[in-house]
């Protein structure tokens, strides 16, 4: 089989989720993550409503689910397929999880035309954070460093 029918084989399975999670009561996203050679590693669906946990997108959940089977945070070795192209929080938890390969079905407008935009996110971030609708203040400390600095000059970390 050709690299472009597995990946067919894997963006319908990841669409079959999606479909499965709405029978479940939850949002319309699936997730397939698989190992270089496509050998699938870990899956997760939408259960934001489930959980009732804003984070539990299908993208992050089969994050979760793929570090937990192999014992790592990284992901490198990986490749992600979904139902729909990432949301800002599932696209920075794939940079964060290593993975460098995405294949997508449906994109962000398509998720906007249903009900879930995610534009005003995209927006946000473009913004000072003086401007951002969600006020950030700092207050400065003396504890604030004390980790940092405990990190900075940790010799047996574990770097990510």
């Amino acid at each position: 089989m050709n690299t472009n029918n597995i990946e067919l084989k894997l963006i319908n399975s990841a669409c079959e989720l999606a479909t499965s999670s709405v029978c479940k009561g939850c949002g319309p996203f699936g997730c397939i993550i698989t190992d270089l050679e496509y050998n699938e590693i870990a899956t997760g669906h939408n259960k934001v409503t489930e959980l009732n946990d804003p984070t539990a997108h299908a993208e992050i959940v089969a994050i979760r689910n793929a570090c937990s089977k192999l014992n790592t945070f990284n992901l490198s070795n990986c490749r992600l397929f979904t139902s729909c192209e990432p949301c800002p929080m599932c696209l920075s938890a794939i940079y964060w999880s290593r993975i460098e390969n995405i294949v997508y079905a449906n994109t962000r407008s398509d998720a906007k035309n249903i009900g879930f935009d995610d534009e005003f996110i995209y927006d946000e971030l473009k913004k000072d954070i003086e401007e951002r609708k969600i006020q950030l203040k700092q207050i400065k400390c003396e504890k604030a460093l004390e980790s940092f600095n405990l990190w900075t000059e940790k010799i047996d970390k574990t770097e990510y």
